[in-house]
């Protein structure tokens, strides 16, 4: 770097700067023991969908592939509030999904400061995650993907798990 070199604020900063990558789309998906709401945005367009999936490994998969097939694989960012569990299991298997972690109490005072009645329902906590993904995506860490590898062992140890789970007859 010579000394007419320009360095950007993000560069100077702790922030991280904004990713090259291009999403084709936004979903916010709040979680919840048996069913997750969802809320997608597709990129260049203000309109937002909503839908409730149930929490099912078939149902999970059937959506990821209508994600897949709609956006011809392209990356879409998906804003939730776990870093583990088995939605973000089911989620790190598709190769076309960034996943964004963020702190539930992150989305809890974002609420607070735009939703003066404190009134909360899931669609709109999954809308605040989209709006978390638009507006503030620069200061968000991606989960880094895991390798082949360590996605053969977390199915076998869910397996392992599963099969210690059913109860056994007599």
């Amino acid at each position: 770097m010579s000394l007419g070199t320009t360095v950007s604020y993000a560069e100077r900063s702790h922030m991280k700067p904004h990713t090259s990558e291009a999403f084709a789309a936004f979903v916010g998906l709040d979680w919840a023991d048996a069913k997750h709401d969802v809320c997608l945005q597709a990129a260049g367009t203000a309109q937002r969908e909503f839908l409730r999936l149930e929490h099912s490994p078939e149902e999970i998969n059937a959506w990821v592939q209508t994600l897949r097939t709609r956006f011809n694989g392209q990356p879409v960012a998906v804003c939730l509030e776990l870093t583990k569990g088995p939605i973000v299991s089911a989620l790190r298997h598709d190769d076309c999904l960034v996943l964004f972690p963020v702190n539930p109490l992150t989305v809890a005072k974002y609420r607070e400061a735009f939703t003066p009645s404190r009134a909360k329902d899931d669609p709109t906590a999954a809308a605040l995650q989209v709006e978390i993904l638009l507006k503030h995506r620069d200061k968000l860490t991606p989960l880094r993907p895991q390798s082949p590898t360590i996605r053969a062992l977390a199915q076998l140890v869910e397996y392992r798990r599963g099969a210690w789970s059913v109860p056994k007859s007599v």
